[in-house]
């Protein structure tokens, strides 16, 4: 195959592509070079027909792939764009800024990864263009949407807000920036900041009995029953503790002064406990990792997903699916057996391949085809292990996270054993959890340097950020009932297996655990992700929220860009070294301006019905004029709703209320 300027030709095919987007929506200017000035007898502005222009710094490619695309010898045109709605729209616009012959032929090559059997059945099961119209539809309204919402509010807060806000912060001049996903994403996060900031911490107080349960010791953690001295008593903190150190040290004092120096057992319990592999990784579930395990942030981890996925590695990572399909199953052993070559876990693919649980997979939670729209889970392809020489040394080990995260799904649970010990010390219970484990089960499988760096983040954790402690190798959340649960030691372990109720512990001691509410997590970069691909738990509507649901704020494609855009902008603030997001004093602003303007934006529940909204336009069961008369009245009435407010003058009370808490905060 011959390579030119932009494109490869060979006997047969002519290969050619985009870089990214090369043809873009015109300003508003392009129609009527008056709009070009923000002025409110411009807007709103809603275009019956809209206008398309290739990107200046692309022209040159544009050029070329236009030339190619309508040369006479060119029968068959196979559109290989991203398999997505994103990568729909940007071969939809090109195909029609270059006027290509309606007669030719166009076939929609939709491929899960770059390996050669893959693309090779893409090219032969690709479909006529015309199957993903639906899915096109969706992807020019999705660019509408922003296109109208950003432009109308924006310029409309701009000319009623900006003067008076930018006179606040000290600034020359201000523009209100806002759109359909991001400001809502920086309204999640500055309602987490208040939250945190109107926290008012209370102290408690926790009583440990010390005693020995064979050769060892135990702390075992008071707990209020009907017969205590402190039922029903007003310093009680819940049921196992106190608000004042002086009752706590009350409690202690009587069961010493009534020489009380045993304590019975009542009740004991063993059971086990099982932990399945967690479910495979998505594009924000990997995010969400890798910034817990590797402190990056999501727009690190889609580039360095998206270069494995360009090498052969992995499947294609922009999808919001953790299974795989029925077909995907069938031949998975292709995947497994490929690892093999791949030395740091060639003994594990091994292993998983000698068992049958690979056969079984299909019929597992792993395997679900209705919870899968346009691509599976990111896995391993087995191939392309020779480009692993060529990655950074922090693209291998989220290649190594991926893989191990597959092949954990061929192994058996993990199994705890539990018990739980209660006693009775005078009137006064206490009682403590133990697990052991005794079946490393598909841990196994992360017994490796990445188990070690999530034990390092551990002991520096900031008391804000969200999860630090979570075990980022489980979908099982840590049950608060299980605060006090502690790990068995050997000794203990040995202790527990031998007592049963009747028996008598010998106290050793008591002590006092002092704590104190803590008020809500900040959110990291990587949770942020998650928090908005499951935007459903801040609507309070059940029947709402159980119908958007899978939708969430944004795509998988775009979340991390709106971050990183909210930075950019100087709305919220990335710790580069913990990954902690949090507002600035312009982003609470701006907060406050939209709050008082057009609230709407702030709240998920808008922001994913529309979500909602262009699923279903890909779906067929809503249609896009429908959805496009819909669009057009929101904006239209927000717009002139804003346009009436008289209410600039209220943002002096919000910079008074709000500046003192991020001067502090430097």
């Amino acid at each position: 195959m011959r390579k030119s300027d932009g494109f490869y030709e060979g006997e047969n095919s002519v290969i050619t592509w985009c870089v990214g987007h090369l043809v873009s929506m015109s300003y508003p200017e392009s129609y009527d070079p008056s709009l070009k000035f923000w002025r409110y007898d411009t807007i709103p502005f809603i275009p019956d027909v809209y206008k398309y222009q290739v990107i200046d710094n692309v022209k040159k490619q544009f050029e070329i792939v236009k030339g190619l695309l309508n040369r006479s010898d060119v029968s068959v045109i196979y559109i290989c764009t991203d398999s997505g709605r994103e990568g729909e729209y940007i071969y939809r616009l090109v195909d029609a800024e270059a006027e290509v012959d309606p007669s030719k032929k166009r076939r929609r090559v939709w491929i899960d990864s770059q390996t050669e059997d893959e693309i090779l059945r893409g090219i032969r099961e690709a479909k006529d263009w015309k199957e993903y119209d639906n899915l096109a539809n969706a992807a020019y309204l999705r660019a509408q949407e922003d296109y109208l919402m950003g432009i109308n509010f924006t310029r409309a807060l701009t000319l009623k807000y900006s003067k008076k806000c930018a006179g606040l912060l000290g600034m020359d001049r201000l523009t209100v920036t806002v759109g359909r996903v991001m400001t809502c994403v920086l309204g999640i996060v500055v309602r987490r900041e208040q939250e945190i900031r109107d926290f008012v911490k209370t102290p408690f107080y926790k009583v440990i009995m010390n005693a020995g349960i064979g050769d060892a010791s135990c702390g075992l953690v008071w707990k209020v029953n009907d017969n205590s001295e402190y039922a029903g008593s007003p310093y009680l903190y819940k049921d196992n503790g106190f608000k004042n150190r002086e009752t706590a040290e009350k409690l202690i004092n009587g069961l010493e002064t009534a020489g009380i120096t045993e304590a019975e057992v009542t009740d004991i319990s063993r059971k086990s406990e099982k932990k399945n592999p967690p479910l495979l990784f998505n594009l924000a579930e990997l995010q969400n990792v890798c910034s817990k395990l590797f402190k990056i942030s999501p727009s690190d981890t889609l580039n360095i997903a998206q270069e494995l996925y360009e090498k052969k590695l992995t499947t294609y990572p922009r999808t919001d699916a953790r299974v795989l399909s029925t077909a995907v199953c069938k031949e998975i052993n292709k995947n497994i057996s490929g690892l093999r070559s791949y030395g740091i876990l060639s003994k594990e693919a091994s292993e998983v391949l000698s068992g049958d649980a690979w056969k079984k997979i299909s019929g597992t939670k792993y395997c679900n085809d209705k919870a899968i729209t346009d691509h599976y889970a990111i896995i391993p392809t087995g191939q392309g292990l020779g480009n692993l020489n060529s990655l950074s040394k922090l693209a291998a080990d989220v290649y190594e996270l991926i893989c191990r995260r597959f092949l954990s799904i061929f192994y058996p649970a993990a199994v705890y054993k539990k018990t739980a010990l209660t006693s009775l010390a005078g009137k006064e219970t206490f009682s403590v959890s133990c697990k052991v484990l005794e079946t490393e089960g598909y841990l196994k499988v992360f017994n490796c340097s990445f188990q070690n760096k999530k034990e390092d983040n551990v002991k520096t954790p900031d008391k804000n950020t969200e999860e630090t402690k979570a075990d980022v190798f489980t979908d099982e959340k840590k049950n608060p009932e299980d605060e006090d649960e502690v790990e068995a030691s050997d000794a203990l372990r040995d202790g527990l297996e031998k007592i049963k109720k009747g028996d008598m512990l010998k106290i050793i001691s008591y002590e006092i655990k002092e704590g104190e509410t803590t008020p809500p997590k900040r959110y990291t970069s990587g949770s942020m992700i998650l928090t908005m691909e499951n935007a459903g738990q801040f609507i309070e509507d059940e029947e709402l929220r159980a119908q958007i649901k899978g939708s969430g704020i944004g795509t998988s494609a775009t979340r991390a860009e709106i971050l990183t855009k909210l930075q950019t902008i100087g709305y919220l603030n990335l710790n580069r070294k913990t990954q902690v997001i949090t507002p600035t004093l312009l982003g609470e602003m701006i907060y406050y301006i939209v709050n008082g303007s057009i609230p709407s934006l702030l709240n998920a529940q808008l922001t994913a019905s529309w979500e909602k909204g262009l699923s279903g336009v890909s779906e067929g069961s809503i249609t896009y004029d429908d959805y496009r008369i819909k669009l057009s009245k929101f904006v239209t009435d927000k717009t002139n709703e804003v346009k009436k407010k008289n209410n600039a003058d209220g943002l002096d009370a919000v910079y008074s209320k709000v500046s003192g808490y991020y001067k502090k905060s430097k």
